[in-house]
Formats: structure tokens, sequence, C-alpha cells
């Protein structure tokens, strides 16, 4: 076999030999299938390799046989060896899953043909359906990891995938991959429009709960009463102090939040806002929150047809002729209400 790889003119010849002297020899097998099928003899070549995949039943033969198939354009022959493929999956199944990419684009195609309940499979189809953008196919995919995948092991793949969901805009898919995680109890989360309402854990790392963006002069945290920052006066003019995606019905809501603030005065430029995610533009705006004391505040919006991917967020812009606010905020709690 070493020979043939450095003398091409008596290749065919060493392979021979190597087969003479070692009958099990299925690398030589596929490599004298290689030769035959470049001379033109297919009937050869199909029988070379279907008696390494006889010897051998690793991935490389099934593999090879695969190739065969979509090189002589048998579109049956193709799928029942990409099939025998995906069933031995390797480290990185890339190539087999652009092979059937090339032969037919069409997720949906791929999945019936190929896809088992391998987790190890399916947490690379997955990949490469981001890779070429099929966003319903890749939610479609983590579905079935849901199914036969591990919780540990498998639920920071799936949180990721709703952030790209999310990214991409592609709320629907997004949402239900997330209710399908809460259903399964995968997560500990709420499927109410917003996750995490009074702020009792620590957030996930996923759009659909709160994020707690990090800034110069502003800490915040999930702390006894709820999300608690702190502004120091030298926080960014403009900031996010937390925001949580929500997919949410054409119609009329309430946001309805309860809150209090020390030493942040009237009109400092601290509010919640209502975002299209799309635009990144708020829909809606509450007041600005300053309150001594507790205070339960509701902000009306609805939501227009076409549009269903919003965030919630609370943010802080610093209004013109003040200077940046130093003093402390606690939101004991955020729910939205459908308005009927």
């Amino acid at each position: 076999m070493r020979i043939s790889q450095f003398d091409d003119t008596h290749a065919e010849q060493f392979l021979e030999r190597s087969l003479k002297l070692d009958p099990y020899n299925a690398p030589a097998d596929i490599e004298l299938g290689l030769y035959a099928e470049s001379a033109g003899n297919y009937e050869r070549a199909e029988k070379l390799m279907l008696d390494a995949f006889a010897i051998d039943h690793t991935f490389a033969t099934r593999w090879a046989l695969a190739n065969f198939y979509f090189r002589r354009g048998n579109e049956a022959g193709f799928w029942n060896w990409a099939r025998t493929a995906a069933r031995m999956p390797p480290d990185s199944a890339g190539a087999l899953f652009e092979l059937c990419w090339r032969e037919s684009p069409d997720p949906d195609k791929i999945s019936t043909a190929i896809l088992n309940d391998n987790p190890r499979l399916i947490r690379q189809y997955i990949e490469f359906l981001f890779t070429k953008n099929q966003l319903p196919a890749a939610a479609s995919a983590a579905q079935r990891l849901i199914r036969d995948g591990d919780p540990l092991t498998d639920t920071p793949q799936l949180l990721a995938s709703i952030n790209r969901l999310v990214a991409a805009h592609d709320g629907t898919s997004a949402i239900g991959l997330w209710r399908a995680l809460i259903a399964q109890q995968w997560i500990n989360a709420d499927a109410t429009p917003i996750n995490n309402t009074r702020f009792a854990r620590d957030p996930l790392p996923v759009s659909f709960d709160w994020t707690l963006p990090a800034y110069e002069g502003l800490n915040s945290l999930i702390g006894p009463a709820g999300l608690e920052s702190e502004f120091t006066g030298r926080q960014p003019e403009s900031c996010t102090v937390t925001e949580q995606s929500v997919v949410l019905s054409p119609g009329d809501y309430s946001l309805q939040y309860s809150y209090r603030t020390s030493e942040i005065p009237p009109d400092a430029g601290l509010k919640w806002q209502i975002i299209d995610s799309a635009s990144d533009k708020p829909l809606a705006e509450s007041r600005d929150l300053s309150s001594n004391g507790v205070q339960a505040a509701i902000l009306s919006f609805s939501v227009p047809k076409n549009l269903s991917l919003l965030r919630v967020r609370l943010a802080y812009q610093r209004p013109l002729g003040t200077t940046r606010i130093a003093g402390r905020l606690v939101v004991a709690s955020v729910q939205i209400q459908s308005i009927k």
C-alpha cells in the first residue's frame, strides 16, 4: 500500500499484489476501485468497493461507497450509503453533510434520509444547518436533540442555538425551541412572556432570560430584593441596564413593574422600553424611574402585525443638561399581561 502511493505507474500492480497477500485489505480494495472507476470500468469499481465494505464496516468504506454512487449519479445508491455512513459518524461529519447538500440542498430530505437518534450526529447537523442559514431546519434538528440527547451535555448548545435564532430575527423557531426545553424540564425557566419575572434565579445565558451587561460605573446583580443596580456616575451616558427577548402575538399588552430608587432624581433618563428587535427602535417607553418608596407602574403598548420578536429593555440615557446619575435602583418584578 505504501509503495503504491509513491509509484503511480505500477500502483495497480502493487495493490493487486497486496490483495493477494492479504485478501482482507479493505483500503487496497478501495484504491483499486478508484483506479477502475477512473478507467471507466464502473462495474469492477463497484464490486471492489462493496468487497471493501464486506471486509471493513467502518466509516471509511461507507464513505467511499457514498462518494462512488454520488459520482455515478445513482441517487438511490447514494442515499443508501450516506445513511449507512451516518450510522457510524466520524468526529467531524461536515463532509458527509456537505455531500448530501450537493446531492439535494433540501434540509428536510437530508434529515429524513440520514438523520438518526445518535446525539453526536444531530449536534453536528445542527451546526451544519446554521452554516447554511437554514434556521427553521436547525431548530427542528435541535428539537430532535432534546428527544435523543442529554441535558447536561446538550443544553449549552441548545441555548446557543436559541441565541442564534434570535439574532437572526427568527422568533418563531427560537420560542418553539425554548418552550420545548421548558416542557421537557431541561431548564428551570418560565413559559410566560417574561421569564424570571421576580429575578428569583441567576439568569441563563440565553436571550429569553435577563442579560446584565457590564460597564464601568454600573454594577448589576440578582440579589434578595430582585435586580439591584448601582450607578456610580461613571457609567456610559447611554447604556442598557438589563433586557430580555420576548415573542408576542399582535395585540395590546401592559408591562407591569415594581421598583424603588435611592438618590436618583426624577427625569434622570432611566426607563423601561419595548424594543423592535429588527430595528432596535422603541415601540413604547415608560416614564422615568424615580421613587424612594416601592412603586408599581404600568407601561401599555401594542404589538403590530408582522412583528413578534421584541426586547424588554431597561435603559439609561442621560438627558441633555443633566449630570450622569449616581444612585441605586432595585427592580422587584416585571411581567407582561395581555389586555383583552
